[in-house]
Formats: C-alpha cells, structure tokens, sequence
C-alpha cells in the first residue's frame, strides 16, 4: 500500500495503454519511438478536455515504454514502412502515396498533477483516474489510437492511479521506487543532454573544428574503425624477431542505450498575429515558423531511476530566444563516460 498524504501534488499513472498506428516519423532526421512533444501535446490536450471543475492540472509527463512494433517490411539492413494506397480523386486518377510511418505502442504515462483539496480523498481520486481512462480511450496518443488490451495479455489489467506525493524527499522517493517496479519490464526515456556536451570535449581534442552535430552524430550511430596491430612472427615455435601488420575492425563502446531524439522547436521568423498566416491549421491563435531541435536521450529501466523527477518531461518556452522546448531533469550516476576512439582512420596499437 502507498503512503497516504495531505498535500496537493500527486502523479496520475495511466498503465499498460496499449496505442495502435502512433506516429513513427517524429522529426526531419530521425524515426522510431514519438517525440516527446507528442506527449507533452497529448498532455495538454487531456487537461483542456478536464472541466476546470474537476479540480486537476497537468504539469509534467514521462513515459515508460514495455512494448515497440514497428510497421515496417525487413530486406537485410533496410527497413521499408508500410504504406497505404489512398482512394481515387474525384476524377479518377490515382491519388500520391503519402509517406508515413506507423508503430504499434504498449505504454505507461506518468503525469505530474496538482489537485485541489476535495481531491485529497483516496476514493476521490479513484474516481477521477478512472474518469480520465475512460477520457483517453477515445483520444490520440502521438497520432495513434488507443486500444483495449488483448484478451489473455495480462493477468491483472493494471488499474489507473493518482497517487498523492510527499514533501519529505525519503518517503518521496521510497513511494516511486515502489511505484517503479510496477512498470517493470520496460525502459523509460530520459534526456542525456551531457552525453553531447562530454563528447563534443572529447572530439575536439582530435578535431578542433567538431561541432555540435558532429558530437550528435557520433553518439546516433555505431562507429567502426580499424586498428592496427602488430603480431610477432613465429617459425618452428620460436619467434623471429620480425613481425607482421594485421587489421582488426572494432565497434567503439556505448555508454548505455542511447538515441538521437527530437526535444522541441527553435523559431525560424517572428511570431505572427492570428490570421495573417494563410493556411494555418487553427487561424485564431499567433502562429510562427520553426524547425526541430535535437539532443540525446536514453532508454533505462525505471527502477534504475532515483527520483521521480528523473523520469518527467516539461515543456518550456523562452520568449527572448524563441526556443519551445522539453525539459528532463535526470541526473546520470557518477561513473565517467568511456573514452573516444580517436578519429583517424587506423589506430596503432601493439
């Protein structure tokens, strides 16, 4: 049993939400799990659909992921997202094939809450978590559908929870560690903002002109390199005394499950009144042009996590820089990154 508290914080768990057909195209660059806007979006779309009556407000998300199926066809390494043929246009003609990508999603969302004090009540809040499921069942979750769970899939179907939270950091943090192990199997994304900053440091001891990009592309993919060895020569069982080069191709070391991730949007104009944009989704709010921004994430399993706020997200936007952006507060255990290889093409070692 969780730890009952008088206070106004609380986290709303939705688990097991099972998503079919989610968006799997999050970014220009990048594919995979939905970006992390795409659940801060469904965040505030489900605090909008809540009366203000209702007595509950949204803060934060993090998510917890314990199933990804991908809806692609494999030929080897590459990898071929279904695609549907739309109907006819009106005159006959064969309509264009719109690339899109799709993944099947089973989930756990968690949200920083604030509730009002007739909310403080454990059937109360029971109620309410129960209301809000029945809400997301007929919502959008990053461009998917939300699906009941297969029959036979579960045991016990996991029950929606809005769990007041603590103001004594100790029992703060044994209540999540409690509510982390529920989430088990299944990794939650965390922002690895420090893995770039480390690697950038790292490239220009070898690269003095490394950028950003550069540290981020180093860190999106598997990196091969050849080292050079040298074997001394035996004849008979005794060594010669001369040696001969040999090749070895070896895949530089990851510091965990890491992935290229989209984290918000940078401005790319000045922010437009409502209405002088033609062709805008919603013509009653300022729209602006932007484009995606770009850091590091990690995959890790949420009872290796040391708080709640590890795990949640928060979307924050600067004014002055035109920067909308989503905001992990994980903080990495302390043990240093490994090393880089060095950037030339072969390494010498003996």
């Amino acid at each position: 049993m969780m730890t009952e508290y008088l206070s106004s914080k609380a986290l709303l768990v939705l688990p097991r939400l099972r998503v079919q057909n989610a968006n799997a195209i999050s970014s220009p660059l990048t594919w995979g799990f939905p970006a992390i806007t795409a659940f801060t979006g469904f965040m505030t779309a489900l605090e909008r659909r809540l009366k203000p009556e209702e007595g509950i407000a949204f803060f934060r998300v993090g998510v917890i992921c314990h199933g990804f199926e991908p809806q692609v066809t494999r030929g080897g390494y590459t990898r071929s997202f279904h695609l549907t043929r739309n109907p006819v246009l009106q005159d006959g003609s064969t309509a264009a094939i719109v690339e899109e990508g799709r993944v099947h999603l089973d989930i756990t969302l968690v949200f920083e809450v604030e509730l009002t004090s007739s909310l403080l009540g454990g059937a109360e809040r029971a109620q309410l978590a129960a209301r809000i499921v029945e809400m997301v069942a007929g919502m959008r979750v990053a461009g998917g559908s939300v699906m009941p769970p297969l029959p036979g899939t579960l045991r016990r179907p996991p029950r929606p929870q809005l769990v007041l939270v603590s103001d004594d950091s100790e029992a703060r943090r044994e209540d999540f560690h409690k509510l982390s192990r529920r989430w088990l199997p299944g990794f939650a994304l965390v922002s690895r903002d420090d893995l770039m900053q480390a690697r950038l440091i790292e490239l220009r001891q070898t690269a003095p002109a490394a950028t950003l990009l550069d540290a981020w592309l180093d860190l999106s993919r598997l990196n091969h390199r050849a080292v050079r060895h040298q074997t001394p020569v035996e004849k008979d069982g005794e060594k010669t005394g001369e040696t001969t080069e040999t090749i070895e191709w070896v895949t530089d070391k990851r510091l965990g499950w890491t992935v290229p991730i989209p984290v918000g949007f940078a401005a790319l104009s000045e922010l437009y009144a409502p209405g002088t944009v033609a062709g805008v989704r919603d013509p009653n709010v300022p729209f602006q042009f932007v484009e995606s921004v770009y850091s590091i994430g990690q995959w890790i399993s949420p009872h290796r996590l040391g708080d709640v706020n590890d795990l949640l997200w928060e979307p924050v936007h600067d004014v002055a820089t035109g920067l909308y952006r989503c905001v992990n507060d994980f903080h990495a255990p302390s043990f240093s990154m490994a090393p880089a290889a060095p950037v030339s093409p072969l390494s010498q070692t003996n």
